[in-house]
């Protein structure tokens, strides 16, 4: 069993959770199944996942079991799989940066309801893995639940880009206390990130040189509506452009690439529209564009890859590897302590779910 808790009960953390019922008839990795990248990691299945404990902020869910509280407002992803009751109950988190300017009235918080102390309830659930879904830009609240894992002595998946695994300070922290790290910035299963890195390379591969590109992404959840406040973003703009520059041969000046979110748009949901646009020059100099428009539900995409990271997570642990996981972070999230391009960092997961070392 894998014991894990999770704080920021969002669309992302329901998805996961209607992933543990869904699939959990799952056995085996002959025939793959549509929807999982491994059916099974070191032995461990997706009914392996047990969630423990739960935190969040918002008065429509905590208190809840996990399994009603993650169909709660605002959640609005798509439901794809009853969940019966868990017998966990969402625990009251501080709120500290958690809330923007733009979501103050649609995260609802009631101030009669105190904070638990959360190394305290980490440790009495027994859980082995904190994972991380709070908003972009809660940067305060990332650090501290980092702090919190570490106190609990728990191994650490951050799904968000406040950089943690990638910050050579906090990696070293998670080392000494021998304590696996996964992060930072999640990577969709097949999002605008990796669809954007795939085809920038390819151009590379090909021999087109890479003049402008950008990409654009809206949305209707509350994250969307979170980055409405730019100031925000600084973190996840670097995050997500950094990760499409690691597959360049040569790195675009500033003022020749574009990624990040555009705008919210209500009646999306959890819909999440990306626009990607790449311009070159091919053989004999001639122009080449290339539009790309992907269409995708936002939180599945994104369960579709912490299910091998928790996974991976539970490894680490029984290995006794500290720090920051370099194979797992390259392949699972978008701002990696080391960028690798997907094919190796897929090479590397595979290695060490073999039981080979990390490089």
């Amino acid at each position: 069993m894998i014991k894990i808790a999770i704080t920021g009960l969002g669309n992302c953390a329901s998805s996961l959770i209607q992933g543990l019922e869904y699939y959990k008839k799952v056995d085996g990795n002959s025939p793959p199944v549509p929807g999982l990248m491994h059916n099974v990691i070191g032995g461990y299945k997706l009914r392996d996942i047990k969630v423990v404990a739960a935190f969040d902020v918002d008065k429509r869910k905590v208190g809840k079991d996990v399994a009603e509280a993650v169909f709660s407002p605002p959640n609005c992803t798509k439901k794809f799989s009853d969940v019966p009751k868990i017998g966990v109950k969402v625990q009251k988190g501080p709120v500290l940066d958690g809330i923007a300017e733009t979501t103050k009235d649609f995260f609802l918080v009631d101030p009669s309801q105190k904070p638990v102390d959360v190394k305290k309830a980490i440790q009495e659930s027994g859980a082995e893995i904190l994972i991380n879904y709070l908003p972009v830009g809660s940067e305060q609240a990332v650090r501290f639940y980092a702090q919190e894992a570490l106190d609990a002595g728990v191994a650490f998946i951050n799904c968000m880009p406040v950089f943690i695994a990638s910050d050579g300070p906090w990696a070293k922290r998670f080392e000494d206390a021998g304590l696996p790290c996964i992060g930072d910035d999640i990577k969709s299963q097949v999002g605008a990130t990796i669809t954007h890195r795939t085809l920038v390379k390819m151009f590379a591969d090909r021999g087109v040189k890479i003049e402008r590109t950008y990409q654009l992404n809206v949305g209707g959840n509350t994250d969307f509506m979170n980055m409405l406040e730019r100031q925000r973003l600084k973190s996840k703009k670097l995050s997500k452009t950094e990760a499409v520059q690691s597959n360049l041969p040569e790195r675009l000046p500033a003022d020749k690439i574009h990624i990040g979110p555009s705008d919210y748009v209500p009646w999306l949901n959890d819909n999440k529209i990306a626009f990607i646009r790449i311009e070159g020059r091919k053989f004999g100099d001639i122009p080449i564009v290339l539009d790309c428009r992907l269409d995708v539900e936002d939180s599945p995409n994104s369960a579709g890859i912490v299910v091998d990271a928790i996974r991976c997570a539970k490894l680490a642990l029984e290995r006794k590897t500290g720090g920051a996981l370099i194979s797992a972070s390259a392949y699972f999230m978008k701002h990696p302590i080391q960028q690798f391009p997907d094919d190796t960092a897929r090479e590397m997961v595979e290695e060490f779910i073999a039981g080979k070392r990390e490089r």
